[in-house]
């Protein structure tokens, strides 16, 4: 095999190790090989020998009840050391435990992630009905009030992109229209802000706001999230201004000194 070969075929494999580490997820913690070999369209062979490779670095570990993989401590190291660094979140924290003080509601720091959003960060509510989420949970940007506050200040050749993928309905009240999320995104422009009520979740209702950098672009968004019973036509305007206030924020905290 040629130098330039074996290059190839090493870059090659990096990628696909690291393919199969993103295929793991909160929904999915525990895979097969067989499974996995079936997700990414690569041989079974290929996939074990990748397995027994990050397995021997400790980022993957075998279940021996059931003979499944699942991520392994190197991980959780790494995850330890990009959160604690990551200046957005060191100085969201106390924004966020506030705006859960103040509204009673679930918040979230949230970022997008190719053509999803995901959450960096999560305070629970203390209240007993909550909305299932949890940090590093992906969902489709057009369906959240968190990604549509950051489709609303992205590139409009970015919004196209969403659109060529697809805006699948995920309840009745998804906006699947593609003129329709564009007058909606435009609307969030100009409000600043953007609420998403049962779009993705039955019964579920967000509110979100922009987060910007020193710079003024918007890096991220938080939100509150809720039940319908709570988060409803009499509630929703009071919190509104407490998101909005919770934006500014962080924003302010990491150096954006446009809104004051």
């Amino acid at each position: 095999m040629s130098d330039t070969a074996k290059k190839d075929y090493t870059l090659s494999s990096v990628k696909n190790a690291l393919r199969i580490l993103r295929r793991f997820s909160m929904d999915e913690p525990e895979l097969k090989i067989t499974d996995l070999a079936k997700d990414l369209e690569l041989g079974k062979s290929t996939v074990s020998r990748l397995m027994s490779t990050l397995a021997s670095e400790g980022f993957v570990e075998k279940n021996p009840e059931n003979q499944r993989y699942r991520l392994g401590l190197s991980i959780l190291s790494l995850a330890s050391v990009c959160t604690s660094n990551f200046e957005i979140h060191k100085e969201a924290m106390p924004v966020l435990n506030d705006l859960v003080e103040k509204t009673g509601e679930t918040s979230h720091l949230s970022i997008l992630d190719g053509l999803d959003v995901i959450y960096l960060h999560k305070v629970e509510s203390k209240h007993h009905v909550r909305a299932f989420t949890h940090i590093g949970k992906r969902n489709p940007s057009y369906a959240t009030s968190s990604g549509k506050i950051l489709l609303a200040y992205n590139d409009v050749h970015f919004v196209d992109k969403i659109i060529e993928n697809g805006l699948e309905p995920f309840t009745e009240y998804t906006i699947t229209d593609p003129q329709k999320l564009k007058e909606t995104l435009d609307e969030i422009r100009q409000s600043g802000y953007a609420v998403s009520s049962e779009e993705i979740f039955e019964g579920v209702v967000s509110i979100a706001s922009p987060v910007r950098d020193y710079t003024g672009n918007v890096i991220a968004s938080v939100n509150i999230v809720g039940p319908i019973q709570r988060l409803n036509q009499h509630t929703i305007p009071s919190h509104i201004k407490k998101v909005i206030d919770a934006g500014k924020q962080i924003s302010a905290r990491l150096g954006y000194r446009g809104y004051y």
